[in-house]
């Protein structure tokens, strides 16, 4: 006779999903700011050439793709009072914010000495971030193995992460307006914003508990066989390509925005100007509203495209929502800059598409280590949300680059203002605008049309896990050896 097994529910309270949404903050803020104005401010603020600033970008990615797997396996190794994932916030969350504010010091260097100033403080920063952001992506399975449960925890996740970036991106560039010397602005901007990105991990840590329970006879494998066993899970690369060109499309436009604003709609003297009742006294004025166009956009389109995938699947929304985006892409290409206004409501579209980058790949990840579990008897949350944690980076910096030598390819020239860049650079802006992260979204598109996951695998997947822990357990407590 069969017999159904099912876990039982595990709803958790309130307090305990605010906490946990509120560890995505600091992060959400960090990435939003370096997406927008990291490349503006090396270049036309700190004074670097374009290519020397990608440059950096590039390689503290390649640091990156050390550290990322290395955390992961050592949060998955941690053994304390407080848990695997939870001391990993608390002890980082200071460096964090301190080195994030380093990243807005204009050292009095040269090129070279700038240069290397920023290297090593990018080197730096991308370490701290590391140390809270992969454990804190990784506390999710730990705090509840109700399925359900856990996609109520990254709706709440994913909720702060987007108005984190709202408030990141809007109260960056408030700050700034506040000081005629950008220098000054970004300064002061960096010290507020440190302070901020570090305490949401404190709510975080103090506000959950971990739940975590190694399953009996599970045997733990070495560095290298846990990075094998990762990139033997199949659907794994998939999500694994879905997310990097999801990221990479949403770094490229990020990168080049705050130029696209500034060099080409500012390009022609048209302010102050007024828009849906907002008056823009200066070219930087748009930039705020632009973020908030397209991320609050996105905040709604998150519980949107939830409900939906509830009933038509993940794989059809992230179709939709890129068929969307890559509507508003091309289109932005034949933007001119007279056309404020639709700038705008290009804006509000956009983020229909850019929500389903943050909601659909992070949505697929439980499958996958489900499915791992099944196959290795493990839980390995935090090599597998080290590897996502780490291409979420790999896309900023891989924007950042193509971005920064792209435009110095094109002739882009940091010392001019709006309306005296060459044509070659704003050809190029445009290009960056439009039709690379169209290519990007479709590359990703296939990916996902091919992804071999589906709910009723998925199904499968959880009844026969259940019934194994089912049957560890019960001969453990009888004392009897089990085999692996």
């Amino acid at each position: 006779m069969a017999v159904t097994l099912s876990a039982p529910s595990e709803r958790l309270p309130l307090s305990t999903r605010l906490a946990f949404g509120a560890g995505d903050l600091g992060p959400a803020i960090a990435t939003i700011i370096a997406s927008f104005f990291q490349l503006y401010f090396l270049t036309t603020i700190a004074g670097l050439p374009p290519g020397l600033a990608g440059t950096i970008l590039l390689i503290v990615k390649i640091w990156d793709a050390v550290n990322d797997p290395i955390i992961g396996w050592l949060t998955d190794k941690t053994q304390t009072r407080w848990g695997r994932r939870r001391p990993w916030l608390l002890f980082g969350a200071a460096p964090f914010g301190l080195l994030f504010f380093l990243q807005w010091v204009i050292p009095p260097f040269d090129v070279t000495g700038k240069f290397i100033y920023y290297l090593i403080i990018a080197l730096l920063f991308d370490t701290a971030f590391t140390v809270v952001n992969v454990p804190y992506t990784a506390l999710t399975p730990e705090l509840t193995r109700d399925y359900d449960e856990r996609t109520a925890l990254n709706s709440y996740r994913f909720a702060f992460s987007i108005g984190g970036s709202l408030l990141g991106g809007i109260l960056h560039q408030i700050i700034v307006g506040q000081f005629a010397d950008q220098q000054t602005g970004y300064l002061v901007s960096g010290a507020v914003i440190g302070v901020l990105i570090a305490l949401p991990f404190l709510w975080c840590f103090f506000g959950t508990r971990e739940r975590y329970e190694p399953e009996p006879g599970s045997e733990e494998l070495s560095l290298p066989d846990q990075i094998r066993y990762v990139f033997k899970n199949r659907p794994f690369l998939f999500v694994v390509g879905i997310y990097m060109f999801s990221w990479l499309a949403v770094q490229v436009t990020s990168s080049v925005l705050t130029f696209f604003i500034v060099f080409w709609l500012g390009s022609i003297p048209q302010f102050p100007h007024v828009s849906f009742g907002l008056t823009f006294n200066t070219v930087n004025d748009l930039i705020p509203v632009m973020l908030f166009a397209v991320q609050g956009s996105a905040l709604v389109f998150l519980f949107v495209w939830s409900a939906v995938s509830r009933r038509i699947g993940k794989k059809a929304v992230y179709m939709i929502g890129s068929l969307i985006w890559i509507g508003v892409q091309a289109f932005l290409f034949f933007l001119q800059p007279e056309q404020i206004d639709l700038a705008i409501i290009l804006g509000l579209i956009a983020g229909a598409g850019v929500a389903t980058a943050y909601l659909i790949p992070w949505s697929m990840m439980p499958d996958i280590i489900e499915l791992d579990e099944l196959e290795t008897g493990q839980r390995r949350e935090g090599m597998f949300y080290g590897f996502m944690v780490f291409l979420q980076k790999m896309g900023l910096a891989l924007g950042l680059f193509l971005v920064g030598q792209i435009l110095q390819f094109s002739g882009f020239n940091e010392n001019l203002q709006p309306g005296q860049q060459p044509e070659s650079a704003l050809l190029a802006i445009r290009l960056l605008i439009g039709p690379m992260p169209t290519l990007i979204l479709i590359s990703g598109m296939v990916l996902t049309a091919f992804y071999p996951i589906t709910k009723a695998s998925h199904a499968e997947t959880l009844a026969k896990l259940a019934l194994r822990r089912s049957e560890r357990f019960d001969q453990a407590r009888s004392g009897r050896k089990v085999e692996g």
